[in-house]
């Protein structure tokens, strides 16, 4: 068998290379984007040509969609119908474009995304707009190439009397490139062309002047004229176009908020749809009812709120959560010579007015050779009727019309062009009122080649004339703006009082980070109910809070937790709750809530008080801890420890420090006080001043805030679980970082330590004591009496046979809970 010569060998990655790349080259120049002169793609170019060889104008009736379209693809487009099909219905879409190119009878869909009728259903013929496009195409202004079975030619771009590229806008995707051009007002484009036709070095602010931004057929508010000027500047930027929206009153003390226009390419049915998922899912409180009330006069969308709502403020939730208001991306991607270019709207005018400037001065030379051909013609006729008689005598001497052309020819020196015209001519046009007809054309050819002279020899009479026919478009096709340009982009702010329905709620937090909200009813049918613990857990906070609250929860290791109440987990009142963990995962194992607070509104007056093991004192306001943008994820320091051994034991939060005093109290039994003035007020991250000065291995076991004048009672519960209430002002006043004053005798026989230190000026407050082997007891500071500074007070437990003093903490309940700011 021979060998064959016609197979090529080719590696994958030729293959898929070259094929792809000639694929992309495809689409990208000859499907998906559009051409920058004429702002069409070839599907619609040809589609607006097609029609308007067919004479499927807007002069004449509508024609059967179906028959348009099958000579589209039979001549011009070898693809599918429906792809065509939909091209077409777009260009009819008055939603999609600011100047519908094509009219359709029957259903071309909606703005609620409805697919439109078959094509067999419609009707459609050219918009008289097209007409401008499509003008003077028969007069050689633009280039013809093949079709793509060599049997028709078609344009490679329209004369295009208007710059459509800006008016209608453009959309699409092909291989790497995009391309998002906004729709703008007809006249504007008009009135910014012609200031560029007459300054051609014109900057961008100027013709900003004219073109201060897009306009939309759905109209809407469009913001942020700097966003604008840069996307004009580059061919990408990014605005913000916002529903036309007001509030009315209605009937029974209530308002609703009703939509006259949505932004650019929003799906009507989807954003109703939406909105009413707003209503029902509960996100936010107040709307009774969604309903679309758009009919033949115009779009609007109503949104009935309950009584009492916040109008405002649903709004604004919905503008951020909606396609009330969106994002709209510019991405000016056009076909300039051949390849697809990001332009901005200079380089769009400049490229159209070029292309202009090309079609008039083609035209002129078209229309010159026509008129000096008709005038040549016209001249040989009225020489022949001022010598009739010599020429109907020549033309009946003749054999045949090939004589009689050439006996005129050689008799009275006619052109063979003119001869034959003078043969061709009908016996009645030899009146004398013919004679007169064309001297007057004669004349009025005369001037007609002398101005397509001036035309095609001086650039200004050129640009006079383009001048002209632009403001005759814009006098016949121009509407008023639609939409409405703002400077700035307003930022929305959502108030929580939107968002969250108003509700009184129990809250509970443990000291290894369980929290939960619950209802009153549950709080009230389980309140004598233990709640679900560890064993090694207990309660630090339990408070009746509104929804609208908010906490702040220190912790151990020196950070600061925000949460606002409506987003702690809802549970019953039995149930542990959630850990912190879940959501902060920063947290370390051993780290603890050492104290919770509530607040409404954060004060820019009140100051925090930290103290920690290792003698270390700071104050910091509470406005350091303002909500930040990754609370839910993760806490904030709002103290520095220097060592991984030192923990932070005590926090207040106090109004002012007039009248307070510190007190320190040591594992050793020194106790120290002094001003609380004497601390000085720094950032959230500082790691503060000391607080007492140490022997080698104490540390503090409790700090308090106590009056500097009048009785402030504390009780100190020894390791070996004795009870001692004394005053703190029993401690005379010293500065900070001294040593202190004993507040238990030394003995020289297992001598008592400093376990715990509370205020307790409570008399119903209680306290816990667990022992190391597991007994425990409780315990009333009240029920010992005050004595001296040197006593070692008296026995709650029984040392022997319970062991040393494990742990102590207060018994929170929700009648003797302190802690709310």
């Amino acid at each position: 068998m021979s060998e064959r010569h016609d197979i090529q060998e080719l590696t994958l990655e030729e293959v898929m290379g070259d094929r792809f790349g000639r694929y992309s080259k495809y689409i990208i120049q000859d499907r998906a984007l559009p051409d920058i002169r004429d702002g069409l793609k070839p599907v619609q170019r040809r589609i607006l040509f097609s029609m308007n060889k067919d004479g499927n104008t807007h002069d004449k009736a509508f024609r059967k969609s179906a028959k348009s379209v099958g000579n589209i693809m039979g001549n011009y487009h070898p693809h599918g119908d429906s792809s065509i099909y939909e091209a077409m219905v777009r260009l009819s879409q008055y939603w999609k474009l600011r100047e519908p190119l094509i009219e359709m009878h029957g259903n071309n869909g909606s703005m609620d995304g409805d697919p439109p009728a078959a094509m067999r259903y419609t009707e459609a013929r050219l918009s008289q707009l097209s007409g401008e496009l499509l003008r003077d195409i028969d007069k050689e202004t633009v280039d013809f190439v093949w079709n793509f079975d060599d049997t028709e030619k078609e344009p490679t771009v329209l004369p295009a009397k208007f710059p459509n590229l800006l008016v209608n806008g453009s959309t699409g995707i092909s291989a790497g490139y995009a391309t998002e051009i906004p729709t703008h007002n007809l006249g504007e484009v008009i009135d910014g062309t012609i200031y560029l036709i007459d300054h051609p070095k014109a900057s961008l602010d100027k013709i900003m002047d004219f073109i201060p931004g897009p306009d939309f057929p759905t109209g809407a508010i469009l913001q942020g004229k700097k966003e604008i000027k840069k996307a004009y500047e580059t061919g990408r930027g990014k605005v913000i176009l916002r529903s036309r929206t007001k509030i009315e009153a209605i009937k029974g003390n209530r308002e609703q908020i009703v939509i006259s226009e949505i932004p650019y390419e929003v799906n009507k049915a989807t954003l109703v749809k939406k909105i009413d998922e707003v209503r029902l899912s509960r996100r936010i409180e107040g709307i009774a009812e969604v309903r679309d009330e758009s009919d033949r006069t115009g779009l609007q969308i109503v949104i009935e709120l309950k009584k009492e709502a916040d109008a405002q403020g649903i709004l604004n939730y919905l503008l951020k959560n909606t396609e009330l208001q969106i994002n709209y991306n510019f991405n000016m991607v056009a076909i300039n010579e051949l390849r697809p270019q990001q332009v901005g709207l200079l380089d769009i005018l400049h490229a159209y007015i070029h292309h202009r400037r090309d079609v008039l001065v083609r035209r002129s030379r078209f229309d010159l050779k026509k008129a000096r051909d008709r005038q040549h013609i016209v001249s040989g006729l009225i020489k022949a009727l001022s010598i009739l008689d010599q020429v109907i005598a020549t033309i009946r001497a003749s054999k045949d019309k090939k004589d009689a052309k050439q006996n005129l020819v050689k008799a009275f020196d006619f052109t063979e062009v003119q001869a034959e015209a003078i043969v061709s001519l009908q016996l009645y046009r030899l009146t004398n009122t013919d004679i007169t007809a064309l001297e007057k054309e004669n004349e009025e050819l005369t001037q007609q080649i002398a101005y397509l002279q001036r035309v095609l020899a001086d650039e200004k009479e050129l640009f006079k004339l383009m001048k002209q026919e632009l403001r005759d478009v814009k006098k016949q096709y121009a509407t008023p703006r639609l939409t409405q340009i703002q400077k700035e982009i307003e930022e929305i702010t959502i108030e929580t009082a939107v968002l969250v329905p108003q509700e009184d709620v129990m809250v509970s937090i443990s000291r290894e980070g369980y929290v939960k909200r619950s209802s009153l009813r549950s709080y009230n049918a389980s309140r004598n109910d233990a709640i679900e613990m560890k064993d090694s857990d207990y309660l630090v906070f339990i408070n009746q809070l509104n929804t609208h609250d908010h906490l702040l929860l220190v912790t151990s290791k020196g950070n600061m937790i925000y949460r606002p109440v409506h987003e702690l987990p809802d549970t019953r009142w039995k149930d542990t709750g959630e850990h912190l963990a879940q959501s902060i995962t920063s947290l370390s194992p051993e780290e603890n809530i050492v104290a919770v607070y509530s607040y409404t509104e954060m004060s820019p007056t009140k100051q925090f008080v930290f103290m920690t093991k290792e003698g270390m004192i700071k104050r910091s306001l509470m406005s350091e801890f303002d909500v930040w943008r990754t609370y839910k994820s993760r806490p904030t320091m709002c103290m520095k420890l220097k060592t991984d051994t030192d923990e932070l034991i005590s926090s207040f939060l106090i109004d002012s420090d007039d009248n307070l005093d510190v007190f320190v109290a040591t594992y050793r039994g020194f106790g120290l006080r002094y001003h609380l003035s004497e601390v000085p007020v720094v950032g959230a991250k500082a790691s503060g001043v000391k607080s007492v000065n140490l022997k080698k291995a104490d540390v503090v076991v409790g700090g308090l805030l106590v009056l500097t004048e009048g009785d402030t009672p504390i009780t100190v519960l020894t390791q070996r679980g004795s009870v001692k209430r004394m005053l703190a002002q029993e401690l005379d006043t010293l500065s900070r970082a001294k040593r202190g004053l004993m507040i238990l005798r030394e003995l020289k026989k297992n001598p008592h330590r400093a376990f715990s230190v509370f205020e307790n000026t409570e008399a119903e407050e209680t306290l816990s004591v667990t022992t190391e082997k597991g007994a425990v007891y409780t315990l009333n500071p009240t029920d010992f009496p005050i004595s001296d500074r040197t006593s070692n007070g008296s026995f709650l437990i029984d040392e022997k046979n319970d062991g040393a003093v494990f742990e102590t903490h207060p018994i929170v309940s929700f009648e003797t809970e302190q802690n709310e700011a």
